[in-house]
């Protein structure tokens, strides 16, 4: 039995209220006027999501090639990225071949997963890396994504953030990971959240839209949660935790409340929202960490690229190694698996 035939089955899994299992299936978030009795005095229980967060790792664990096959999937997840200073032009299309084909062609064939195309969710870059990273995934199918907005602190006139994202998009961006004012969340000031993120799903335009709540600046799980439904509310298609570059990016116990946000607005609207973990993710017991928490908490449409992604880019070099170790039964060298 090959990788390709160990399914990621359904036992375990909460059953979800059947709008959400309709949500799923369902076409873009439209979003809709902001409603605070949707987040407004929410409570969060922190110990009580760290206490969820840690036992998930203990109460499903996938071994051997169940393991490989979750990992493959996860390749599947990634929105393979570069957002440094010194990016350039070569280094994007070096991206690109590796988004192309992720992992050497020896795993794959080892695995027996030949015919299954497997590429990664997407490519993230910044704006001006978007030309060339549309021009070296021509044909592949694989969607850019660019950071906009004033990434990462997003400390810009509002109408220079806008005018960006048009940019972006202009230059063949699919997909936006946009940021918010994290003052309007710190402040309560819900409604300029509200029409900010609204007039940037606007901007949009046919490019679906990523907000990034950078959790790690909002001090309580109630912010994230109230930050992200609000998100919702204004038409995100995905919400992402971290911009990688705050003194803490993805966490569990966030990502937890962030995910429980996101199922309760899928219930009353029965409009489905991706997910995206961000920064610092490094290793693949991560990568399998975050998938069981989707699927522990939301089921299996929720380990597909359109509603699930990574932000990572050392991640699939560490995938690959542990891939490699499935098939041999040895490591082999950091250096063999670069991924730019």
């Amino acid at each position: 039995m090959t990788v390709k035939d160990r399914s990621l089955s359904q036992e375990g899994v909460h059953p979800l209220p059947a709008r959400l299992e309709q949500a799923a299936g369902a076409g873009r978030n439209p979003g809709m006027p902001l409603d605070l009795a949707m987040f407004e005095g929410h409570a969060v229980n922190r110990s009580a999501a760290e206490r969820r967060a840690a036992t998930l790792g203990g109460r499903r664990s996938v071994k051997k090639a169940h393991q490989a096959a979750w990992l493959v999937n996860a390749v599947r997840c990634i929105d393979l990225t570069t957002l440094a200073g010194d990016d350039t032009p070569a280094r994007v299309r070096r991206l690109c071949a590796k988004a192309r084909r992720p992992l050497a062609d020896r795993i794959v064939e080892g695995l027996g997963i030949g015919d299954l195309g497997l590429t990664v969710g997407a490519v993230c870059v910044y704006p001006t890396m978007v030309p060339h990273a549309v021009t070296a995934l021509e044909g592949s199918g694989i969607p850019v994504a660019s950071v906009a907005t004033g990434f990462p602190a997003g400390l810009m006139p509002l109408d220079l953030r806008l005018a960006e994202i048009r940019w972006a998009v202009a230059q063949g961006a699919d997909e936006i990971d946009i940021v918010i004012t994290r003052e309007h969340v710190l402040t309560a000031n819900w409604a300029a959240l509200h029409d900010e993120i609204r007039a940037m799903r606007e901007a949009c335009g046919p490019a679906h839209m990523k907000a990034i709540l950078a959790t790690g600046d909002l001090q309580t799980l109630r912010n994230v949660y109230a930050a992200s439904m609000v998100a919702m509310q204004a038409g995100a298609d995905f919400i992402k935790t971290s911009t990688g570059k705050e003194g803490v990016n993805a966490t569990l116990p966030v990502s937890l409340v962030m995910i429980r946000a996101l199922r309760d607005y899928g219930a009353a609207t029965g409009h489905a929202i991706g997910f995206k973990p961000a920064g610092g993710m490094k290793q693949a017991k991560e990568a399998l960490a975050w998938q069981i928490l989707m699927k522990e908490e939301l089921g299996r449409a929720w380990l597909e690229p359109e509603l699930f992604r990574f932000g990572a880019s050392s991640m699939l070099g560490d995938i690959e190694r542990q891939l490699e170790h499935h098939l041999t039964g040895r490591y082999a060298a950091s250096h063999r698996h670069a991924t730019a």
